[in-house]
């Protein structure tokens, strides 16, 4: 039971796509929380499309569907606002939201470029908002296990970390092309700015600090289906590999950054591996259920360890069965929930306003080093 004194969280969205549909499950069954602290609950949704918005009429508690973002906004019983909009609404819908009183899980890349992040953070905290940005992926239980071991100073020397967002959908030319096929929406940071905090999110939490970048930048199809009968350009960068000496645990140390939309045999795979001289890590969707472990003494091993449905919030669901998206989307909600509360403590939360902006940094240095075929110093 949530204490007298935490009211209840309602929550509207704004984008009834494919998040905004997967958000509306994950507060149809809030209850499965077990003696989760904070009651919510989905009320109102905004999208132009009606389409979109008919879905949600099976959606118990919502009492708005409109085609206004002002609208929603204006609503009283609305106090967090989830924003799932192309790259170059971000930052006007933000500034819309944070000045109607209401606080904001964005999500990623948090404005189009780190010019556009930079303005939405420093609106915020003039506003004195609570902000944090979408990436769920850590919340998996082999990644916050990853994690632990990261921090934990027991792995030796840090020789080098690689950590991966690879789709595969791509490789398909007859693919109609979206929005984040375009840089005047998606950004010019494409592929970087689509899966880039999701990969850049555990670094910058552990406080990695790249010193440079090396970038090869990829571009697939330069058009495709635009699904009315013809054609249209595809200008974004589709595969983004970053290679980064940085600074880990006070030692020089090689940081790799793979994002991809044309990466054969990958459906939807995130990947982090940490590697140092006594032992090391490794955590992919590829096997959800599985985390590796590598060790050294007379020999070198790689040990495989089950994990179940090990999660920070606990649930309903019995330890012996395995989380999937859905899941993992549930917990990252309850991370900002709980730290919106003051209930965070020290568990592992969503990334915030800073470290989005910090990874837009990254980006801005790939799009230089590819462009001039040279190292960037960060």
């Amino acid at each position: 039971m949530a204490p007298a004194s935490v009211s209840p969280v309602r929550i509207g969205v704004i984008g009834g796509g494919m998040m905004g549909r997967e958000v509306a499950s994950v507060f149809g069954r809030w209850f499965a929380l077990d003696k989760y602290p904070v009651p919510a609950a989905l009320t109102a949704v905004c999208d132009l499309q009606p389409a979109l918005l008919d879905w949600f009429r099976q959606v118990p508690g919502v009492t708005c569907l409109t085609s206004s973002h002002r609208e929603l906004l204006a609503r009283d019983d609305v106090d967090v606002v989830y924003l799932a909009v192309p790259h170059h609404l971000h930052e006007e819908i933000a500034f819309d939201v944070l000045r109607a009183g209401k606080d904001l899980l964005a999500e990623k890349p948090f404005g189009i470029d780190l010019a556009a992040a930079r303005r939405i953070r420093d609106e915020a905290a003039r506003l004195g908002r609570f902000v944090r940005v979408s990436s769920e992926f850590p919340f998996l239980p082999g990644a916050l296990r990853a994690f632990e071991m990261a921090r934990s100073g027991n792995l030796g020397r840090i020789l080098e970390a690689r950590c991966s967002f690879l789709h595969s959908s791509d490789l398909d030319p007859t693919k109609p092309a979206n929005w984040k096929r375009q840089a005047r929406f998606c950004g010019e940071a494409g592929v970087m700015n689509d899966l880039g905090l999701h990969v850049a999110h555990m670094p910058l939490r552990l406080g990695w600090k790249p010193l440079s970048v090396h970038a090869f930048l990829q571009r697939g199809y330069g058009e495709r289906p635009d699904g009315r009968g013809g054609m249209t350009a595809c200008d974004t960068w589709d595969n983004a590999s970053l290679h980064c000496p940085a600074e880990i645990g006070g030692q020089s140390a090689l940081l790799t950054l793979e994002m991809k939309r044309l990466a054969p045999t990958e459906t939807n795979t995130w990947s982090f591996e940490l590697l140092g001289t006594e032992r090391g890590v490794r955590y992919s969707t590829k096997e959800p259920k599985t985390l590796w472990i590598y060790r050294r003494d007379k020999e070198q091993w790689w040990e495989k360890t089950d994990l179940g449905f090990s999660t920070q919030y606990k649930t309903i669901t019995a330890g012996i069965l395995e989380p999937g998206f859905s899941d993992t989307l549930m917990q990252m909600w309850a991370a900002y929930i709980a730290e919106r509360a003051g209930l965070l403590g020290d568990k592992f939360g969503c990334a915030t306003p800073d470290e989005a902006i910090a990874h837009h940094q990254w980006w801005a240095a790939a799009l230089a080093s590819n462009r001039e075929r040279k190292v960037v110093a960060l």
